[in-house]
Parts: C-alpha cells; structure tokens; sequence
C-alpha cells in the first residue's frame, strides 16, 4: 500500500471512471472549468489532512499525513475523496457559476452532490456494498444472528432488509472499509447525513443547517435515504414465497442496480439544473425530468416518487409544480407565462446544433416569450449536442444550451426595480453585479423543449441571494481566499461550523 506506482494507478482508475461515468449519463464528452483539456492529478501533492480541487493549477490535489498506529494514511488510497474531489472538478466545467457567491444553497450544492456521487459511486460496486454489508452486520452481533447457509448460498434474514438496519450496516461497515482516520479529510459526510432525521427544519429554520457543509449533508441525505428506501422496498418484494430469508448476492444486486440508477440520475439532473443561483428544489425539479425523459413508467421501482418523498421530508420541495401524474417536473416553454409563440424562422437547425451565435440569434428573437431582461448584459455560455441511452436501449437526443445574464447595478437602482436591499451591499456608486441565465434543451428537431431559467430580475430570488451575501459578508473589504475548494475542506477536516467569509464567497 506504500508503493507510489499503485498509488497513481489507483488514483488515475478512479477519476477515469466517475469521468466516464459522467459522460455516459450526460451522453457527450465533458470539458473542464478552466482553460485546457488535461486534468492534472497529484497523489502525493502535499503532507497535510487535505485533498482538493484546485482551479489555478488545473489539478486535483491529495494529500498525505501521519495515521494514530504511526503508518501514513494517504487520501490517493480513498475511493470517497476521490471520486468527490472529481467531481468538483466536472461540476466546475459544467457549470462553473456554482462557486460563484449566491445562497447557502449554491454554497452548499457543491459538497453535498460531491458527497451523492462518492457514495452511490460506492454503492453502485457490488463487491464493495456486499463487503460493507457483511462488516456492518458483523459489527451489529455476529453472522449467525444475521446469515445462514442453504441450497441458495449465502441468505440473509429478511427482518434485518429495513432501511433502519441498512442504513446502520452501511455506516458501520464504509467506516471500517475505508477507515476512520479518512475522516481527518472528509469529515463524517456519510455518518452525519445518513443518520440525519427527516425534518423539515433543518432545512428552512436551523441557523446551523446554513453554513454550507451542513447545508450540503441535507441534500446528501435526502439521496442516500431515498437509496435506502428504494431498495429496501425491492428486496422486500424479492421474498415472494415469505420464507423469511433472500440471497445475500441478489440483494446486493438489487442495491448496486439502484445506486447505479440513482447516480446516472444526479448526473444526467445536471443538464437540467439553471446555470446560476442553483437551489435544493431546482435540483429535485431537474431530477425528476431527467428520469422521466428516459423513464416515463415509474411504477416498477417507483424512483420518481421515492426521492419526492424523501426530499420533502427534509423540508426541500420542487421549484416546479408539475402535472397531477408526475409532480415537480419541469413545464414545457408552452405552458408558462406569457404564452407567447417561439419564432424559429430566422435561426437554422444544423447551427444551433454547435453554434453559440446561432442560440444567441434564438434567444435574442425570443427574448419577450423567454421572459429575458433586455437592458441586461446576455451571453451563451455553451452548446453541447446529447445522445443519451436509458436501460432498455432507447435513445434520446438532445442539445442542451446555456446563457447568463448580467446587470451592474448600485443599491439605490437594485431597490427602484424592487429588489429587498439591506444594511451591508456597497455604498453608492460603486456597482453590484446581478446574475441570471437560464438552460435551454431542444428536442432533435431543433424545437425547445424545457426553458429552465433563474431570471436576472426574479425579485424573490435576487432577495434571497443578497440577503445571504450579507450575512456571509461578501460585501466586506476582508481579503479573498483564491483556493475556494481547499479553503472549504480544511474547515470542514477542522469541524468548522462557524458562518463566516470562506473561501467559497
């Protein structure tokens, strides 16, 4: 475990796979956050409890540092910190305005998505989620309690199939499979969101629940509950013949089935998620349509409505209303205000397929039926063409193109156009720059599909989000820490729980 050439291979097999992971679901090839196309990885970048992503060097950093039995752990070794520090990294080329300063929400999502990749990347192994099983349920009282030999293999008592027994087993048993001393690093993400009690308040009263490390633990355990509610209610249909017991191996089965599903599904939500001021209810919203552009019959695992289940018990409902048959899905364009018809006579099909100039033309003619702000500054960010391919072979294509919005306003004319200013923004004239954009995917016919958008002059949203940039002082003279993400893990392996200026902000 010591060998340095093990270490990169080990490092290297697993950014490959959570990036093809990515890819798959996305159905494209993926593009970083900065300028270049070569991700660089240093398993052994500093001696420190710390791993990060950092944008500057175009790299992913781990570091090393001496373990309680006097043997060097190294973060490289650790399939969690490495697949959640990719992750950044492809968030970051995705959408590179969700480190930017917005809600504690957006502050948040990063750690929190980063946390659901890593962990359902983990689940998704059959060999790793059978072993954590196994060890969990030893660590409860012993195999004989729990396992028996038959004709069938290895079984396992249905009474211990629960989520409640699940949920224990798989905490006890990551714990030791990738070892206590990695939490000098990662903290207890899955410890502390796993056993995080569905409550509503967490979410929209606790104080605490704002800083963006928690904030980011509400989101992981919304997914990983509604993981272990998916499944267990499989495994509990697998006895038919009320036996009492199933095969070890079928049920694990079923979990790396439904984490594998699971994790295409945060993935794919990506594509459908607003380029800006992300929140926890557009994300339920964008995972939701994702799963049923390729998935419309949920009725035999019941994905859909699980994770609705399990998000609102945490107080996180879809930013959509939906339909009466599928709720929190996103409206097509048609059936939002203003109702006005799209013009798609003077833009050309094959352009808008690769084109930024060719969707600028789209919106530009469309402005007043996508309800854009005309005295704002508008950009596409991105036009990338989809094939996407669901589990029964089906396949769906589709492009998916980004824009921003940008306003420089001062605090006076951020309050003539409505928006709730308080004591903190800068003082007159210095300006304060508003963000909006919005996410456009067009079906393989070139007709628009879904206008996911947070609107630039949206006076709730920009409400929130300078509300929240006060309290974090992102309006304050301090000094800028440049290494947003290496600032936030060192307080979080530090079990910092203080809202103050980050590195994030």
């Amino acid at each position: 475990m010591n060998d340095p050439h093990f270490h990169a291979q080990n490092v290297y097999a697993i950014v490959m796979r959570i990036l093809a992971r990515f890819e798959f679901a996305l159905g494209r090839r993926v593009s970083w956050g900065f300028d270049g196309h070569q991700l660089k990885v240093a398993p052994h970048a500093f001696a420190e409890a710390n791993a990060f992503y950092s944008e500057s060097d175009e790299a992913l950093m781990f570091g090393y540092f001496p373990g309680l039995r006097g043997t060097t752990v190294f973060s490289c070794l650790s399939h969690d910190v490495v697949a959640h520090e990719t992750t950044h990294a492809l968030v970051d080329g995705l959408r590179e305005r969700y480190t930017d300063p917005s809600s504690p929400d957006q502050a948040g999502f990063h750690e929190g998505f980063s946390d659901v990749v890593a962990l359902l990347s983990v689940f998704a192994l059959p060999g790793v989620i059978g072993q954590v099983i196994d060890l969990g349920m030893a660590k409860k009282g012993g195999k004989s309690r729990q396992r028996r030999r038959g004709g069938l293999g290895s079984l396992i008592s249905v009474k211990y199939l629960n989520a409640d027994v699940l949920r224990k087993s798989i905490i006890f048993g990551l714990a030791e499979e990738m070892g206590e001393e990695i939490s000098k690093i990662r903290g207890q993400p899955l410890r502390a969101s796993a056993t995080l009690e569905p409550s509503p308040n967490w979410y929209l009263k606790s104080e605490e629940f704002r800083e963006p490390h928690r904030r980011g633990e509400i989101l992981t355990a919304a997914m990983i509950n509604a993981f272990l509610e998916i499944w267990c209610a499989r495994v509990q249909a697998l006895d038919s013949m009320r036996t009492g017991w199933l095969d070890r191996d079928r049920v694990v089965e079923e979990g790396a089935h439904i984490a594998d599903r699971l994790l295409t599904m945060s993935v794919r939500a990506l594509d459908y998620c607003p380029p800006v001021h992300i929140e926890f209810g557009d994300f339920l919203s964008a995972l939701l349509t994702a799963d049923y552009e390729l998935h419309p019959d949920d009725s035999v695992h019941s994905f859909r409505k699980m994770l609705f289940v399990s998000f609102r018990s945490y107080g996180i409902t879809p930013t959509s209303k939906g339909s009466k048959s599928e709720p929190g899905l996103w409206l097509p364009p048609e059936a939002e205000p203003p109702n006005l018809p799209l013009n798609y006579s003077r833009t050309h099909f094959e352009s808008m397929l690769r084109d930024r100039e060719e969707i600028f033309r789209f919106v530009w003619e469309n402005r007043r039926a996508l309800r854009l702000c005309e005295d704002a500054y508008t950009r596409v960010q991105s036009v990338r063409p989809c094939l996407r391919i669901a589990e029964d072979g089906f396949v769906l294509r589709e492009t998916v193109a980004d824009y921003i919005q940008i306003l420089r306003l001062t605090a006076k004319e951020i309050a003539a156009l409505g928006v709730e200013t308080t004591e903190g923004l800068l003082p007159e004239p210095e300006e304060i720059f508003l963000y909006g954009g919005g996410v456009m995917l067009f079906d393989e016919y070139g007709r628009l599909k879904f206008h996911i958008h947070n609107r630039v002059d949206n006076v709730k949203r920009q409400s929130r989000h300078l509300r929240a940039l006060v309290e974090f002082g992102h309006f304050s003279k301090g000094p800028r820490v440049q290494q947003r993400f290496a600032q936030m893990h060192l307080l979080r392996a530090r079990n910092a729980s203080i809202r103050r200026k980050e590195g994030w902000y």
